[in-house]
């Protein structure tokens, strides 16, 4: 076994300023937990941009191995789930928080972290949806859930042309529900119409004061974006409708009014990933497995290898880019 291991580390410079970089380790250097992995892939997510740029404190310990998702497969085992040559991904758990993350050739981690890749996905592909995934299909569980049925009005996915809303659009159109995906990048229309959305939604339509009630519109909201657009979003849920936020793209605040909540019984229901019940992470990714389309998925991703992961941590931060982007660690 190579003792020679490639990884975006992330530490502290002599400015006291976060920086990431590419650098060699070896095994010795790699946390003390229960299973040693033989990693294949990775992601790029908005909070992986966040992290290797530095422009939030994502990394609470340093030097640090970014990267919030990892598969791969197990080369040593001392836990009593998972045994050499399982097929494995992780998502959350504050990878690249408090433990190192998937940015790394092997990695060791805790072994209850741990989910089964599907035998249906291979270890790009389960990449390809990812924490972004897994987080829009927890957001359509909490739709269905509610008890919204498609007969019932369209769902709203905000940040459509995402990971999170590329999957969420895939997903609920497979339920057979009407999806409104909403987007401030047009030329992406073709595409999401392809992944399932029956109508495009301007940003500006959202993304703006709104009035304390609007028109009723949505029978369901998956939002990745936050401030105006959540709240306008909110102010435009019908009656007994359930919003169900997981991301802030867009900012941090809500400036929101609580007359949908008391006047038309909108739930509003938060949608956490990084410590999520093994329960529910094994229900969203069986779903995952049945409901992700293959040949839509291959035109969600692209595959970058590890030394640009800096460079698209950048392009994510200014929403540039579109749908997921896999990162072949070995590459």
């Amino acid at each position: 076994m190579s003792d020679n291991i490639r990884a975006i580390v992330a530490d502290k410079n002599s400015d006291g300023k976060v920086e990431a970089s590419l650098k060699n380790l070896t095994l010795a250097d790699l946390p003390d937990e229960d299973v040693l992995i033989e990693v294949a892939y990775s992601t790029v997510n908005y909070k992986d941009g966040l992290a290797v740029t530095g422009t939030l404190p994502i990394c609470r310990k340093f030097p640090m191995v970014c990267g919030i998702d990892l598969s791969g497969t197990v080369l040593e085992s001392k836990h009593p789930k998972w045994k050499t040559g399982d097929r494995v991904l992780a998502n959350g758990y504050h990878l690249s928080e408090d433990h190192w993350g998937g940015y790394a050739e092997k990695q060791r981690i805790n072994g209850d972290f741990l989910v089964p890749v599907p035998e249906s996905f291979d270890l790009e592909q389960v990449m390809a949806i990812g924490t972004a995934g897994y987080t829009a299909m927890l957001c359509v569980h909490a739709v269905v859930d509610h008890g919204v049925k498609p007969e019932d009005g369209p769902i709203l996915v905000t940040g459509a042309a995402g990971g999170v809303g590329s999957i969420a659009i895939m997903a609920l159109a497979k339920l057979g529900y009407e999806v409104a995906a909403s987007t401030g990048r047009p030329e992406t229309g073709d595409y999401l119409r392809r992944l399932g959305a029956s109508q495009i939604v301007a940003r500006e339509d959202l993304a703006r004061a709104c009035k304390p009630l609007e028109k009723e519109l949505w029978a369901g909201v998956v939002d990745a974006v936050g401030d105006t657009t959540l709240a306008t979003a909110i102010a435009q849920t019908k009656h007994e409708g359930i919003v169900a936020p997981c991301g802030l793209a867009g900012g941090f605040a809500l400036p929101a009014s609580v007359m949908p909540l008391i006047l038309r019984g909108v739930t509003v229901r938060g949608i956490e990933s990084i410590q999520t019940s093994m329960e529910r992470r094994e229900r969203a990714w069986a779903a995952l497995a049945e409901l992700v389309d293959r040949d839509k998925l291959a035109e969600v991703f692209t595959t970058e290898p590890l030394a640009k992961v800096i460079e698209l941590g950048q392009q994510i931060l200014k929403g540039t880019v579109r749908g997921r982007i896999v990162i072949d660690v070995n590459a």
